[in-house]
């Protein structure tokens, strides 16, 4: 993707309209949006999976019907900041909510969140492992129950949602269209805490909430820094990636 001034893509700051940065009125998408996005996506996410699930005769909810409700997730998450742009922004993801990617994006992202998978979540949880040994296996069960589903082809399925689709789609949203919306209204610093802690709270993981937390923060620090999505999408993928492989690979 082109490159363009810095100041157009900054989390908070107002982009102008189609016809170039600062030439017009600000973008009249904001919160609101946000709303109604996450809660469109929570209600398909939930009848997606049910009408999966009734489909197949089956009581069990296997990869299809989970997949079938991150789908149905993404229908909000993705079409809220697709909608705000197309008919309140500047027509353009890039503009709006810095949908940019640079050549070191990928390996500063990468980097970033393999050291936020590897070494930031378990120096974060060290305090809580000596009071509970079994902590990590309560951590870990989730992500077991999700790669549990998985079989043959159906690895590689849960590896495009979980490791390319997820971080792309959550980042526009919670980076992107959440993020942008908190920062031109109460600024950027809390913006970062408020966007990091509804995403952790998004994924309704209790014993996860801090490392999603944290790791929110971690993803909103680098939106405002950089002023583009790019790292960020690098940076929770792998961050996905290092969970699932090593599940997939201790199974």
């Amino acid at each position: 993707m082109t490159d363009e001034p810095a100041g157009s893509d900054r989390p908070g700051v107002d982009s102008g309209p189609a016809d170039g940065p600062g030439t017009g009125p600000g973008p009249r998408w904001g919160l609101a949006d946000a709303a109604v996005g996450y809660v469109v996506g929570f209600f398909v996410s939930a009848l997606a999976a049910s009408a999966w699930t009734l489909g197949s005769g089956s009581d069990r909810v296997g990869l299809a019907a989970t997949s079938a409700g991150l789908v149905g997730l993404w229908v909000g998450l993705g079409g809220a900041p697709l909608f705000a742009t197309l008919t309140k922004g500047a027509r353009s993801l890039r503009r709006d909510f810095g949908l940019q990617v640079r050549v070191w994006d990928a390996p500063v992202g990468v980097a970033i969140g393999l050291g936020s998978q590897l070494a930031l979540v378990p120096l974060l949880y060290l305090p809580f492992r000596l009071v509970n040994p079994n902590l990590d296996r309560q951590l870990g069960q989730p992500a077991r129950h999700l790669t549990a589903l998985a079989r043959g082809p159906g690895v590689a399925v849960l590896a495009v949602l979980v490791v390319v689709g997820a971080p792309l789609v959550e980042e526009v949203f919670f980076r992107g269209l959440l993020l942008r919306s908190l920062g031109r209204r109460f600024g950027q610093a809390w913006a970062v805490v408020g966007s990091a802690v509804l995403f952790g709270l998004a994924h309704y993981e209790p014993l996860q909430l801090l490392a999603l937390v944290a790791f929110g923060v971690v993803l909103g620090v680098l939106a405002v820094r950089t002023g583009r999505l790019g790292p960020g999408i690098f940076a929770h993928a792998a961050f996905n990636a290092v969970t699932v492989a090593v599940l997939v690979a201790s199974r």
